[in-house]
């Protein structure tokens, strides 16, 4: 019999390769998303048309703060909690709010439903390596101090000790995701390596925050893919968190280089002060994810650029105006 699961955020980046993914493993996919208007709700559109086509996809237009969670979740054997407000510059002074709604109390609202819907037996979040900050020790273990830098930070670390509160409290098996810096193809046009790849196909300039020695651990998303649905299936203690990186932790300058290779041209780089919130590296100890979920990267950092190279050198060439954000995260 086909397990039922739900994808919050299904229309974003990891969200609709999630959601793909189950399909093709034969799930029925009940997918939820606002279709905010953080970045181009077209190229999310885009993304549904995609999932549309696939037999078992059922979608839901709707705002975790608002919509009958009860509704939502009936028959759900398993909830993939991805929706959030993304982005650490955009997360200070006036749009704090959103985070907090979305971050916060939209996790807590899933969560009391997921309890009491009788039915959910795992509930897998969407964590971030932005719990970590300025972390103590690299690579960053699970036990490692959590010390978020970033506004974003602390509302994905309260929604993941939210996370762990219902697995403690009320035995809801739980298991939170801390992804580090993840990309590959449909990823959102305000993050480095979306911005870079594009900057270097059109010779345009590319923001640069920083020198370029700050350091990231990158992550493909097939990878984190991967590991979402291996914690969704394998026996696992109630509120347990585990990293998911790729092991390519290079500096800025390294992922510049790469990418000019990639694409066989140089974008002009624009150096401006590092931006407040940014962290000067990441790197995670993925030994738990290994021994827990028997999972592994397998996606080099080269081959997923020339993957995520391939996607938008055509999105470019379909709807470039999908692409424009003015926020650069």
């Amino acid at each position: 019999m086909a397990r039922r699961v739900l994808v919050t955020g299904a229309a974003g980046f990891i969200g609709s390769h999630l959601a793909q993914a189950c399909l093709e493993r034969g799930d029925i996919v009940v997918g939820l998303d606002c279709l905010s208007s953080y970045y181009s709700p077209e190229m999310k559109r885009d993304n549904l048309c995609n999932l549309s086509s696939y037999h078992g996809f059922e979608f839901i237009e709707g705002d975790l703060l608002r919509v009958d969670l009860s509704a939502v979740l009936d028959g759900v054997d398993s909830i993939f909690h991805l929706a959030g407000q993304p982005g650490v510059r955009a997360s200070w002074g006036q749009h704090f709010r959103d985070y907090s709604d979305n971050n916060v109390l939209a996790t807590q609202r899933v969560l009391e439903s997921a309890r009491r819907s009788g039915t959910v037996k795992r509930f897998v979040f969407a964590s971030s390596s932005s719990v970590y900050g300025q972390s103590s020790e690299y690579p960053s273990r699970e036990e490692s101090v959590l010390a978020p830098h970033s506004p974003y930070g602390v509302t994905k670390l309260a929604a993941e000790n939210l996370v762990s509160l219902y697995a403690a409290n009320w035995g809801l098996s739980t298991v939170s995701l801390r992804y580090f810096t993840v990309y590959g193809p449909r990823q959102r046009p305000d993050m480095a390596i979306s911005r870079l790849l594009r900057s270097a196909l059109r010779g345009d300039e590319f923001t640069l925050f920083g020198d370029g020695t700050a350091v990231r651990d990158f992550t493909y998303v097939s990878d984190v893919v991967a590991a979402n649905i291996k914690a969704a299936t394998v026996d696992l203690k109630p509120g347990t968190t585990i990293n998911i990186s790729g092991g390519d932790s290079v500096d800025m300058r390294t992922l510049v280089a790469t990418a000019t290779n990639v694409i066989g041209a140089s974008p002009r780089i624009v150096e401006v002060d590092t931006q407040r919130g940014d962290v000067q590296r990441t790197g995670a100890d993925v030994s738990r994810a290994f021994s827990l979920l028997d999972w592994s990267p397998s996606v080099t950092l080269e081959v997923g650029l020339k993957q995520q190279s391939v996607w938008l050198r055509d999105l470019v060439d379909r709807k470039p105006h999908c692409l424009s954000f003015d926020a650069s995260d």
